[in-house]
């Protein structure tokens, strides 16, 4: 009888490892191969198992193998090649079953469905408003500085000297400049905002985003500079009527400005050139213009209340075109 039935019966069918028997189905392995004339070096080549492993099922040493699913798979496998009877195998098998260790169990803590649903959505805010802290003045800083740097500037087309040049005109007599020495102190709040009473509009030129009292000081200056009556030399004359304060450049073809200013309301002004002329005017609304005694249909040259055209000399003959 096999004395794993006997230890079997003595305990009332428990399954005990039998120590003392580790050994027997080794020496049962190693007397089947070496009654086929099989080598170990042979085995291990036919069934792929390193030789180190085989010399040690054959020894009965167990201990350096960890799992007891790989120890039953290479018993099994080696104990049919060799030829042993598949009842010895499966006895090997159950008597080395209680070697088998069950996996550790561990425990785990869970978390609160409340918990983490705070945690997931306050990183995501802080996420949100660091972005925000970074983002939003960088974008602030680029809008502003963008345009305070392309907006034109809106300047008025008169300043202060030229209301101050009409002023005698629209006096009639004496006695009324005798009336308002009387009274300077209704005066002087009309004198001191003149722009209040001048139409606002947009200047050709780009201007840089300086202190707007600073940048009225050229133009303040070149209106109240007296208007001559003719300026440059040629045999073409161009001459520009403005019955309302205007904003007047002209350019000759070497980039020379015959006139680069306001010109108040009133003004006659002729322009003699040989050469191509430049001419912009602002508020041209009721401006007139006349080429060598022909008058100039300012409308199809006006943009935006703004005229610009070239005096154009072509054969000796002056003409306007656009540009």
């Amino acid at each position: 009888m096999d004395p794993q039935t006997d230890s079997q019966a003595a305990d009332g069918g428990r399954v005990l490892i039998d120590h003392a028997h580790e050994g027997h189905f080794g020496a049962r392995l190693r007397a089947a191969r070496e009654a086929r004339g099989y080598t170990i070096e042979a085995c291990g080549q036919a069934l792929r198992l390193p030789v180190r492993l085989i010399r040690q099922l054959e020894a009965g040493e167990y201990g350096g193998i960890d799992y007891q699913v790989y120890l039953s798979g290479y018993l099994t496998k080696y104990g049919r090649h060799v030829g042993v009877d598949e009842e010895a195998i499966q006895a090997e098998l159950a008597r080395l079953a209680p070697r088998q260790r069950q996996p550790d169990l561990v425990v785990t803590g869970g978390v609160s469905h409340s918990r983490y649903l705070l945690e997931r959505y306050v990183t995501a805010a802080t996420y949100v408003v660091l972005t925000a802290i970074i983002v939003v003045p960088m974008v602030w800083l680029g809008v502003r500085g963008t345009l305070d740097r392309d907006m034109p500037r809106l300047a008025p087309l008169d300043a202060s000297p030229v209301a101050q040049q009409d002023a005698p005109a629209t006096s009639s007599t004496s006695a009324a400049a005798v009336a308002s020495a009387t009274q300077p102190q209704a005066a002087t709040p009309a004198e001191t905002r003149p722009e209040d009473q001048q139409p606002v509009l947009a200047s050709m030129a780009m201007f840089p985003p300086l202190d707007h009292s600073a940048a009225r000081t050229p133009l303040a200056t070149s209106a109240a500079a007296p208007a001559a009556a003719a300026t440059g030399q040629g045999g073409h004359e161009l001459t520009l009527n403005l019955p309302s304060a205007s904003w007047v450049e002209v350019t000759d073809a070497t980039g020379q400005r015959l006139e680069y200013g306001i010109l108040p309301a009133g003004t006659q002004k002729s322009y003699h050139s040989d050469s191509t002329l430049d001419v912009r005017i602002g508020n041209a609304g009721g401006a007139q213009a006349t080429l060598d005694g022909q008058a100039v249909q300012l409308d199809g040259f006006r943009r935006a209340n703004v005229a610009r055209f070239r005096v154009d000399i072509r054969d000796g003959k002056a003409a306007p075109v656009s540009y």
